[in-house]
């Protein structure tokens, strides 16, 4: 795999770090701004919302530049945002901050998965996703943990100065490994902001984004409350989670190195294996969280199912807009995180409604079994558009020219 990966990886491990250690920073956050834990809950949601409006934003605003260009512009305002989380006076500021580092999530993912797809043959371009797509996991596995540590005995403004560190050593990193984006006299211009709302044009396209929404609330609907879970129903001890909960990311690694590979070979079967995967894993969930080893399992085994899917919907969501698939890989993105907020809505119904404190997890069976409807209608408007002459591609186009030696 090209070196290149590699930097979207450094730049993906920063925005998952950033993303999910505010879970584990809110206590400190609240004590230190004087603020409740459920309000400095709102630092979650603030973040959640900059990348829904930043993902189809940016990347619609960004069309006509050059992508490596993109990636480091977004960078950079990745490192702006955290450096004003690190220096926020009050809660209100912090809200702010951290909304405007959200903005850059969505389309940095959007951007960096086109451009990962351009570095490697047609047959590994899904592969190529998910290597961009580990630095968030492994961000879960290291990132969060340490993130959080740091908070625990420097300060939680530490750990968002590490986290700008980070987007530094992204920064050089794109810089020098990504190549420059070589056009000729006969390559296509970009096709600026008209070219990329067309490409939304497509019921194909929404499918998919619909399948990202039900089949990650499916996800979130039970992790959202997996706390409870282990702690209530599987007896462990509150200080004992975060290492449980690291098995999360262990799966989820392993779910997107597997979901690239498969998805080379066949993408909607792919995602029809993992939907499948968590629906079973899910209805379990009552079963296994009755005993420590079977909660551990139930983590590992949601980490895997949940993101075999990442690479295959990134792969496919592409494809079905392929002549501009930068914001339809980003507004992917924001989709995930509409998931994120939904099946936590979705998961805590059943909480209140006193099914149980493993409820949240059959009700995401049932998400997920409708995520495999919502494939299959995919895959039925894929065949009505092959009909009508409007053809679907299977691959995305490849590089115009060998892209040029980053300088």
């Amino acid at each position: 795999m090209p070196l290149a990966l590699l930097a979207l990886a450094v730049g993906a491990f920063g925005i998952g770090t950033t993303e999910f250690v505010m879970m584990g920073l809110l206590p400190q956050v609240a004590a230190d701004l004087g603020v409740s834990i459920p309000s400095a809950g709102h630092l979650i949601s603030a973040y959640a919302l900059g990348v829904v409006v930043g993902a189809p934003l940016l990347a619609a605003v960004t069309a006509r530049m050059e992508r490596r260009r993109v990636l480091l512009w977004l960078m950079g305002l990745f490192i702006l945002g955290n450096g004003l989380s690190a220096l926020a006076p009050d809660h209100t500021w912090l809200l702010a901050a951290r909304f405007l580092s959200g903005l850059p999530h969505g389309a940095f993912f959007g951007v960096g998965s086109v451009v990962a797809t351009t570095l490697v043959a047609p047959e590994k371009r899904a592969r190529s996703v998910a290597m961009m797509l580990t630095g968030l996991t492994v961000a879960n596995i290291v990132g969060v943990p340490v993130g959080t540590l740091l908070g625990q005995n420097l300060g939680w403004r530490a750990t968002f100065g590490a986290v700008c560190l980070i987007g530094v050593a992204a920064v050089a990193a794109l810089a020098l490994l990504v190549p420059r984006e070589k056009r000729t006299a006969g390559s296509a211009p970009p096709v600026g902001l008209r070219g990329e709302m067309a490409a939304l044009n497509s019921v194909s396209v929404w499918l998919v984004l619909a399948t990202t929404i039900v089949g990650g609330g499916a996800l979130f609907s039970a992790f959202s409350y997996i706390t409870p879970m282990l702690t209530d129903a599987a007896g462990y001890a509150e200080a004992s989670v975060t290492l449980v909960l690291s098995l999360f990311g262990v799966g989820a690694t392993i779910g997107n190195l597997l979901g690239g590979r498969l998805a080379d070979r066949s993408p909607r079967g792919t995602i029809l294996a993992g939907l499948s995967t968590m629906t079973v894993t899910l209805l379990l969930y009552p079963v296994l969280m009755e005993t420590k080893a079977g909660g551990a399992v139930a983590v590992l085994m949601l980490g895997v199912a949940g993101f075999t899917l990442g690479a295959p919907l990134q792969l496919m969501v592409m494809t079905r807009a392929a002549s501009a698939p930068s914001l339809a890989s980003s507004a992917n993105q924001a989709a995930f995180n509409l998931a994120n907020a939904g099946g936590a809505w979705v998961g805590g119904l059943a909480l209140t409604a006193g099914l149980g404190v493993t409820s949240p997890a059959p009700v995401g069976a049932v998400l997920a079994v409708l995520g495999i409807g919502v494939a299959g209608l995919s895959l039925l408007a894929d065949r009505r558009e092959h009909r009508t002459g409007r053809v679907v591609a299977t691959h995305l186009p490849a590089p115009e020219s060998a892209p040029a030696r980053a300088e």
